[in-house]
This record gives C-alpha cells, structure tokens and sequence, in this order.
C-alpha cells in the first residue's frame, strides 16, 4: 500500500512550504481540507489565487492594498510624521499598538551585501522622493528596523542619505524588554538600555 496517496503527498509538499508549518502540520490541514465541502476548498483556493492576481502595492508607501493609491494619505492620519520600516508584518505590529498615528514607508527590505541586496533593490528612491515633495512637510523619519547587523547597516545608510533634507530622523527605543530579566539581556542590549535610559515617572 503506497501511503500518502500521491495527490495528499503532493498537496503536503506544497503547504509545509509554508512558514511555520512542519510536515505533521500539514498533513492534519490536507486532511481536514478532504473532510470538508468542496465548496469550501473552492473558496481558499479562490481566495489564494485572488491574493496573488489582486493585490498591489501602493505607489507612494510601498504597503500591500487593494489599489496603487492607499490610504496613507487620509486625514485620519499624522502627515508630517514617516515610520520607515522593513516589510508589511512590521506595519501591522506597529498599528496594534495603538500609539502611532503617522505615516509609513515599507523599505522591501535591507541592505544585505551577502545576500545581494543593495539601496537600489529597496524603495530608498520614492522615500527620498517623499520627503522632498511632500504638502506638508514630513519633519520626521522615525526608523523602525530590526536591531540586527543588516537593518543598522540600512539605519547608517538612510541617515547619510536624509540628514540634507532637515528632517529630523529617530529611531525607536531598544532594551530590556516588559517582564525580561537583565541576566539574560545580551551586553549590547543592556548597554543600550543604559545609554538611552529615561526619567523615572
């Protein structure tokens, strides 16, 4: 007996692809997919392929939408104020916590050498271009990438590349985070901690 049949197999391979999601996982959603409706299948399936052929990327923030103008120019929003960040998932974290209000301008990316990637494979151009142009002035670029080596590589970068516009270019907070221990902190996030402490309230 050849067990997974082929078709399971194959529909296995494809969904493990996925991060996150091991071989076991997939199996248990191939399977649960088969005791469902068909009609069920047919709309995640149609869902997925809408996802694929629909979606865009706005034009002047670079974030996932439904049309190539986005909303991040709606009154709702703070205009003078940009985050930049690395990709949408970075968008989402931000907008949970209900304490930001500005702008965003997804990079794509970082600048990466082993990888290949360089500031032209990024959307550096339409930020550059953003601040020059906008109505009203952006007086601050809040840069809101990983602490890893690429995103400070990118931070650098992006700091040289701004500070001739006269905008005003922070960065978000590092240290210890809620609930954390200092024994575990790592001494560069430690010392961070120390370096950018604040007032006690």
């Amino acid at each position: 007996m050849n067990f997974p049949p082929k078709l399971v197999e194959n529909a296995i391979e494809e969904i493990s692809k996925l991060p996150g999601i091991g071989k076991k996982t997939a199996l248990r959603l191939v399977l649960h997919l088969l005791k469902q409706d068909k009609i069920t299948t047919t709309h995640l399936s149609d869902a997925l392929n809408r996802l694929r052929e629909d979606t865009q990327y706005c034009n002047t923030c670079h974030i996932i939408s439904d049309t190539t103008d986005c909303t991040c120019r709606t009154i709702k929003r703070e205009l003078t104020t940009v985050c930049v960040v690395q990709d949408t998932p970075d968008v989402i974290a931000i907008e949970n916590t209900a304490q930001y209000r500005g702008l965003y301008h997804v990079l794509g990316g970082v600048i990466s050498p082993i990888e290949g990637i360089g500031p032209e494979e990024l959307n550096i151009d339409t930020l550059i271009k953003r601040i020059k142009d906008s109505e009203p002035k952006i007086e601050e670029v809040i840069l809101a990438l990983n602490p890893t080596m690429e995103g400070d590589t990118t931070a650098f970068y992006l700091t040289k590349k701004l500070k001739e516009y006269g905008v005003k270019i922070t960065s978000i907070a590092r240290g210890i985070p809620i609930g954390g221990e200092l024994e575990f902190a790592d001494e560069v996030t430690l010392g961070r901690s120390i370096m950018t402490r604040t007032t006690y309230e």
